[in-house]
């Protein structure tokens, strides 16, 4: 099945990718495989006409596009909007904790997560190392263990008699992972853990390590579930999918036409960050690109934020309105909230709309309950940022912020399929 063959692209991505900095580099890989030129900020740049360029920022955030053939101040940008971080637990700067002879490391909570699925998983940890090395020079590295490293146990029920029915988390004391057992007059640090495994991962020699920004994660793998295949479950759907969708509809386009993907880091802590897109990285790219002809560019384009949506938990139906709860496997979420908690205008709905009927393929409509409150994307920001006409749409999934997540098979390609004829039409209006 075609949707088959597409999602092992994605389960491979999502493997390779723990962090928002290793789904950069994911994503890095795939454009200079496919010619795009990376951009240095602090370099003049030279844009050619029909070519392709990427901009990365703090190594956690990614701009790519291709300029098209014609002036972009009169063809408007197909502008792709998703975010590279996830909700996860984060390594203290003084982490090492030693108790009854168990070596721990204290960790911050990043973002909304659901807590209680992080217990009694195989964890592993990943992310970036900033170090001195031997020349005396400041470098960056990415680290990923690759395999359980560490484990969060549950109380036994015997002792906590409530567990079904009462359970709370307190996230200062309860969450250090169990990393190993050590003797009582040991001295190892969490540096020099951290020195030997970028020794043993990529041969780097580092003096001292001056910094870092670690996450742990689920050690398991992305897979396909159900009887048939039909779900995909795996860590950090949202929104890697969605990074993962629009490059690859950003790589299958014609060039022809002005088209972009912006992938930011921070969006599930409110996006405020120099890199995240409630600050200036798309701007300052969009900027350089379109010069004196911005306004009128923007005022022909349009972006499409992907960020996944809540599809209808057959456990509890009634979280939904009852004519707006999304299923798997039937289409993409048009998400849509008239307090600008989301983007989408009956505009840039229709646009969505008109491009799935002529292709042939489903799309669905999510409204929050009016007695819940709703949740945000980067849609807003970017629009409110930039004056553009936007649109926030998702693939449809169980357990969003949680460990492990789970989308349907088929709306990944789905979404594929739209984002490829948006990102390459002639004309958006």
């Amino acid at each position: 099945m075609e949707h088959a063959e597409f999602n092992k692209g994605l389960l491979k991505f999502l493997d390779a990718s723990p962090t928002p900095w290793h789904a950069v580099a994911s994503m890095k890989s795939r454009l200079d495989a496919a010619g795009f030129q990376e951009l240095n900020e602090r370099d003049d740049w030279a844009l050619e006409s029909g070519s392709g360029y990427y901009v990365i920022r703090n190594g956690s955030s990614i701009v790519a596009f291709r300029t098209g053939k014609n002036d972009v101040s009169c063809s408007g940008i197909r502008m792709v909007g998703a975010h590279t971080d996830s909700p996860c637990l984060k390594v203290k700067p003084n982490p090492e904790l030693r108790r009854q002879g168990f070596y721990q490391l204290g960790v911050e909570v990043y973002g909304g997560v659901l807590l209680n699925p992080w217990f009694d998983r195989d964890l592993s940890l990943a992310g970036r190392v900033t170090y001195l090395d031997d020349q005396g020079e400041v470098r960056d590295t990415l680290v990923d263990f690759r395999k359980a490293v560490a484990f969060i146990p549950s109380l036994a029920i015997h002792l906590d008699r409530e567990a079904n029915s009462n359970r709370t988390v307190n996230a200062q004391t309860d969450l250090p992972p169990v990393m190993m057992q050590v003797p009582e007059d040991d001295t190892t640090s969490f540096h020099d853990l951290l020195r030997q495994q970028m020794s043993d991962e990529s041969g780097v020699k580092a003096r001292k390590v001056l910094g870092y920004e670690l996450s742990f994660y689920d050690a398991n793998g992305a897979s396909f579930v159900g009887l048939r295949d039909e779900f995909i479950a795996s860590a950090r759907l949202d929104n890697l999918l969605s990074c993962f969708i629009g490059l690859q509809a950003l790589l299958s386009t014609s060039g022809d036409e002005a088209a972009l993907l912006v992938c930011n880091d921070h969006e599930e802590v409110g996006s405020v960050s120099a890199e995240g897109a409630q600050g200036p990285f798309l701007t300052a790219v969009l900027d350089r690109w379109c010069g004196a002809g911005k306004a009128r560019a923007i005022a022909g384009s349009m972006m499409i934020s992907a960020d996944n949506a809540h599809g209808i938990h057959p456990n509890y139906m009634d979280k939904h309105d009852e004519n707006h709860g999304p299923l798997l496997n039937q289409g993409p979420v048009i998400k849509i909230n008239h307090n600008q908690r989301y983007a989408t205008n009956s505009r840039s709905a229709a646009v969505y709309r008109h491009i799935s009927d002529e292709l042939g393929l489903p799309h669905q409509s999510f409204v929050v309950r009016s007695d819940m409150g709703c949740g945000s994307t980067i849609g807003p920001l970017t629009a409110g940022n930039l004056g553009v006409t936007t649109l926030d749409i998702g693939v449809p999934q169980f357990g969003m912020h949680s460990i492990r997540e789970m989308i349907g098979a088929e709306d990944s390609l789905t979404l594929f399929r739209v984002l490829t004829e948006f990102m390459q039409r002639k004309k958006i209006f």
